[in-house]
């Protein structure tokens, strides 16, 4: 598909002296213009008072932390739904509750707290439910829980529908009537806040009193694993939360479950960086959601023993490794399907692409939609089937189209064609009837059809623009890595330029090995293009080439070079 290079604008900083030039215009490509937006500590953390009804759910708890009443989180089968769950049975048992947890098996049950999970939750008897990621959806799921006798508290970051349910208190910044901003706060950093609330309660009840306190700040590697995994915007106090807890990994402060996934994933926990949360340990952890039980990833971040965590993590390794095997044959069904659309002929293809076929896996369509809208650059939605003659999707959006919106229009102007649907602006889940796929795929696309146009179906790739020989150097790429973390709506650096290819090969069968040279001068710089295509490289009728790289450190038998990771590669 066509795709542009787009260098990102910046302005003026108004900011202090002592901010690198070259680290300053990135921060002002970002949109940020003042000091106090670039701060990590802990001190510019939101206050969690203005989160609506957290004290009323904060003395709930308390109530059952004096009663010893129990206590179940209700969590949801994803990598932020697993350190939400680890999260708050954490913490709570730290301060003296007696609580556990029950995740729902997405292919019993589905998402979300659910009328049938609530009977299967009866067998642990609890005084009050709590769930984490998920439930501000969960109409009929809280009715039943409260006609059981339990007081039930929701804790979520999902959009609200028109309905929201009759829980005795709900913490979710995306509520009507929240004024907290941070409206972007994954699920693990809502039940983070919380359980700080939790504490402050307890210390002005007096529970504390000859006890040893909880430092909620200790649970802050969960709280940056969840919320960088999750791709929620990292806005100021994302930034924050994902900081500090990147702080407390490197430095050895972690749950052994981390460690071990850390281990399992080859990476340098002295040296870890938010894209190793993203795309090392957190599919990891999904791998256990979306092919088994995501009980197992929970397990995992609640054991204290290393060498139990070691068990676990080699298991969910594993099932990342079948996860794998399990996208690529659907990916190579779903582009060989969209191939007799003629994908080179822009009009043939359908603006908002739905894709289904007898056999997916549920586990793994919402990878497989990530990866078709990579390729094609417009909004996917990726069905497998479930239950009862249905077939539930899983849906990715571009800049430009709202997907939970989109799919409301649907809904709207075509009822009783979705059975249920939620989700954010980028992602979101539905479930349809098999019979009605069709009917939905043609209402999907006219809807996208209204909200884009076409120049927004053009992919792009925005860089910070072009490095000079003195700043293509080590203590750059430091300078980088320090500076984040970075992630969704907060891109990491990547830049653009012109460069002779001196050496090419293949590594590991699809992986491009260079050297290149920056023109009309010695300079020569190492380079890799993961996962190419190795029908088109490597090329040697292609010498010089326009790339879109980031600054990386190599290591190699103890000795650390500059490496660029190519994102992009094209003959200049």
């Amino acid at each position: 598909m066509p795709l542009q290079i787009i260098r990102r604008t910046s302005t003026p900083l108004s900011l202090t002296n002592g901010i690198d030039p070259l680290l300053a215009r990135i921060y002002s490509a970002r949109g940020i213009s003042h000091p106090s937006e670039i701060n990590r500590q802990l001190k510019g953390l939101q206050s969690y008072k203005s989160l609506k009804d957290i004290e009323k759910a904060a003395s709930l708890l308390t109530d059952a932390v004096y009663g010893q009443q129990r206590i179940l989180i209700v969590g949801d089968f994803d990598c932020d739904g697993a350190t939400s769950s680890a999260l708050g049975v954490l913490a709570m048992r730290e301060m003296g509750a007696i609580v556990d947890y029950l995740v729902p098996n997405r292919f019993e049950y589905g998402y979300g707290l659910t009328p049938e999970i609530v009977q299967v939750a009866r067998q642990y008897q609890p005084d009050v439910l709590v769930t984490v990621d998920n439930g501000i959806s969960s109409i009929e799921g809280v009715a039943a829980a409260k006609s059981l006798g339990w007081k039930v508290i929701v804790t979520d970051h999902h959009l609200a529908g028109e309905q929201i349910p009759q829980a005795d208190a709900i913490v979710n910044p995306n509520q009507p009537d929240c004024p907290f901003i941070g409206k972007n706060t994954a699920g693990v950093g809502i039940i983070f806040y919380v359980m700080c609330a939790l504490r402050t309660e307890l210390r002005r009840r007096g529970w504390f009193a000859g006890k040893t306190e909880l430092n909620p700040f200790q649970l802050l590697d969960l709280v940056a694993l969840g919320t960088i995994a999750d791709v929620v915007s990292l806005d100021a106090n994302n930034r924050i939360l994902a900081y500090q807890g990147l702080a407390r990994i490197r430095a050895g402060h972690c749950r052994p479950g981390i460690q071990a996934l850390i281990e399992i994933s080859g990476r340098q926990q002295s040296r870890l960086t938010s894209s190793d949360l993203g795309f090392a340990l957190g599919p990891r952890l999904n791998a256990a959601g979306r092919l088994d039980d995501m009980s197992t990833g929970i397990e995992l971040l609640l054991t204290e023993r290393i060498e139990t965590a070691r068990e676990l993590a080699a298991e969910l390794d594993g099932l990342n490794r079948d996860r794998k095997e399990i996208e690529a044959g659907m990916q190579v069904e779903a582009m060989s399907h969209l191939s007799s659309l003629k994908l080179d002929q822009h009009s043939d293809l359908p603006w908002g692409v739905s894709l289904f076929r007898e056999g997916w896996h549920q586990g793994v369509v919402g990878i497989l939609a990530s990866r078709v809208k990579e390729k094609l650059h417009r909004p996917v939605i990726a069905f497998a089937e479930a239950d009862n003659d249905e077939i539930k999707g899983s849906a990715r959006s571009i800049k430009g189209l709202h997907m939970r919106d989109a799919l409301d229009s649907v809904a709207r102007e075509n009822p009783g064609l979705i059975i249920k649907f939620g989700g954010h602006a980028m992602a979101a889940g539905l479930s349809i009837y098999k019979k009605d796929f069709e009917t939905f795929a043609a209402a999907f696309d006219r809807i996208v059809k209204q909200e884009l146009s076409a120049e927004q179906l053009e992919a792009e790739i925005h860089t910070d623009g072009e490095l000079g020989v003195s700043e293509l150097t080590m203590d750059t790429a430091q300078l980088l890595r320090d500076s984040g973390p970075w992630g969704q709506n907060f891109p990491e650096p990547s830049f653009d330029g012109r460069f002779q290819i001196i050496q090419q090969r293949l590594v590991g069968q699809k992986h491009l090995k260079m050297v290149l040279k920056l023109p009309s001068s010695e300079y020569y710089v190492d380079a890799i293009a993961f996962n190419i295509d190795p029908g088109q490289w490597p090329n040697q009728n292609i010498t010089t080439v326009k790339a879109v790289y980031k600054l990386d450190i190599n290591e190699f038998r103890g000795q650390q070079s500059l490496q660029l990771i190519v994102d992009h590669l094209e003959s200049a």
